[in-house]
């Protein structure tokens, strides 16, 4: 299938070409040339706008029944057939967005009712309408709502043109900067106001403001601190929290934020520039440095020269804070000395988020959205829905939130569980594998041995119970992101050295046991139902 693209390329402005003139003869002549050359042989080609949109109401209807009410009301009630030349469908739809969703993720549903109503089609082709463009048909009642208070400054949309979406204005990212020397951008939306408590992070965050509230001071308790945890669960959040508190508080504080990879890209500039000695001495009048993502640092010339800078720091009394996907243990690019210098201050954990949280940060997001546009509002089902399907990390919950707030202000229909369900799956799970939890593992691993998961999490040593927890550990590495020594803890709070055995044992002898081999892509297959 052949799906081609038109596209304005500023919704909101009218034809650059509008205003410019022709002689009125010879505009007529074309025009007329145009339609005979459009009518000539149209025996069942539908030439004419009113016959494409006879044959579209039929498809709507097929639409309709194909997909459902919800995806229909959703995604295509919108949508208008405006042509066709016997073999491209041309349709139409007010926004690029609905463009852009029905060709990603409904084009061939879509071609396969055209096919059945205009016959001989082959091609589809979906353009968004031009800016007061007029509708061939009225356009359908959207479904019944509550009452919503209209958004300020938001006009009736007009037949047929594109809605205008009203987002509040997203506020600048800054750099720290210190002797000329500039940091990574911080983001103004990361604060201690904004941050969402829970108990997977409570630790955490309290540490991160005590150490933002003391950076000036003689007594620093904790230094250097060091926050790790999987992707998504507010490391970086605290980071730029605590950058944006010190400034609040010392405006001429020197704080200097930094990725691992911008620090080795500077580095590796100074190197070029023969001004490395500079490089160093730029770090001296730091009050506190921030680094994120230490487990990017590569390069043993780029390790040698941060572990000096962090020693200098740390020597000087100046505050370290550090955040890394895994604890200082972990990283195999730290040497010793520097992985004791790190395990010499606090280290904090900050575990998966459980539904209470899950729950209390879609909340915030929601009443971040009603700041600028009181008129949102998702349901307390609606948030249960999303709390108990998008379990990985918080920033999954807040693109669920963009998600569903850009589909209201497009649509204007009320968000239901329904509907909900139709957009998780067609975003999230329609283009990304099921997601396996150590948990199901240890479930379907339980049940296909038949040994209870209270004696796969014990410490037995007989080679029943043995066996299973190791092939459970080998699909947690395989199937999962998480980390080993989280695996370990998962698995009866095993050390990560006991799980790295289990791991290589079963690659092992997978390679000499056909039978372990087909056993184990069984336990998959289960798994991914």
């Amino acid at each position: 299938m052949q799906v081609s693209t038109h596209v304005p390329g500023v919704i909101d402005e009218l034809d650059e070409t509008a205003g410019k003139t022709e002689p009125a003869a010879a505009a007529e002549a074309k025009v007329a040339d145009a339609k005979v050359a459009s009518d000539k042989g149209a025996s069942d080609k539908g030439a004419s706008d009113k016959g494409a949109n006879a044959k579209g109401d039929k498809v709507r209807v097929m639409l309709r029944a194909r997909f459902g009410t919800e995806v229909y009301d959703c995604w295509f009630h919108a949508l208008e057939f405006e042509s066709f030349d016997g073999r491209t469908v041309r349709a139409s739809v007010p926004v690029k967005f609905l463009q852009t969703w029905i060709q990603a993720h409904y084009a061939d549903g879509l071609l396969e009712c055209c096919k059945a109503e205009f016959r001989g089609a082959e091609r589809l082709e979906v353009v968004t309408r031009e800016f007061g463009a007029g509708s061939s048909r009225a356009a359908p009642a959207p479904v019944a709502a509550p009452v919503r208070s209209k958004p300020l400054a938001q006009a009736e949309p007009v037949a047929g043109a594109p809605r205008r979406v009203t987002v509040g204005p997203s506020p600048a990212l800054t750099r720290t900067a210190v002797n000329g020397f500039e940091g990574s951008p911080l983001d103004p939306k990361y604060t201690f106001d904004s941050f969402v408590e829970g108990k997977a992070n409570r630790i955490a965050h309290a540490v991160a403001a005590q150490v933002a509230a003391t950076v000036l001071d003689e007594q620093r308790p904790f230094n250097p601190l060091y926050l790790h945890s999987p992707v998504g669960l507010g490391k970086t959040h605290l980071l730029h929290a605590i950058a944006w508190e010190v400034k609040r508080r010392a405006p001429k504080a020197q704080v200097l934020y930094l990725t691992a990879e911008r620090f080795r890209y500077q580095f590796v500039e100074a190197v070029r520039s023969q001004d490395a000695i500079a490089f160093k001495d730029k770090f001296r009048a730091i009050d506190i440095l921030l680094i994120d993502d230490l487990e990017f640092m590569q390069g043993e010339k780029t390790e040698q020269e941060f572990e000096h800078i962090i020693n200098a720091l740390l020597d000087g009394g100046r505050q370290v804070v550090v955040a890394s996907a895994r604890p200082p243990g972990q990283l195999d690019r730290l040497n010793d000395r520097m992985r004791s210098r790190m395990q010499r201050g606090l280290i904090v954990e900050i575990t998966d988020f459980d539904e209470e949280l899950r729950l209390k940060i879609l909340e915030r997001r929601v009443q971040e959205k009603r700041l600028t546009d009181p008129s949102f509002e998702l349901s307390g089902p609606v948030l249960q829905l999303l709390a108990d399907r998008l379990t990985e990390n918080g920033r999954e919950l807040e693109g669920a939130v963009n998600r569903l707030y850009l589909t209201w202000q497009l649509m204007h229909t009320p968000i239901t569980p329904d509907s909900v369900e139709a957009i998780i799956r067609d975003l999230v799970l329609g283009v990304e594998p099921r997601r396996i939890k150590v948990d199901d593992i240890l479930r379907i691993v339980s049940r296909h041995f038949a040994v209870p998961k209270a004696e796969i999490l014990s410490d037995r040593r007989h080679r029943s119970v043995v066996r299973p927890r190791q092939i459970g550990m080998y699909l947690a590495k395989q199937l999962t992101s998480r980390s080993l020594p989280e695996i370990g803890r998962r698995f009866g709070n095993r050390d990560h050295t006991t799980v790295l055995h289990a791991i290589r044992k079963i690659d092992k002898e997978m390679g000499d046991n056909p039978r372990l081999k087909d056993e184990i892509e069984e336990l998959k297959r289960q798994l991914n139902r």
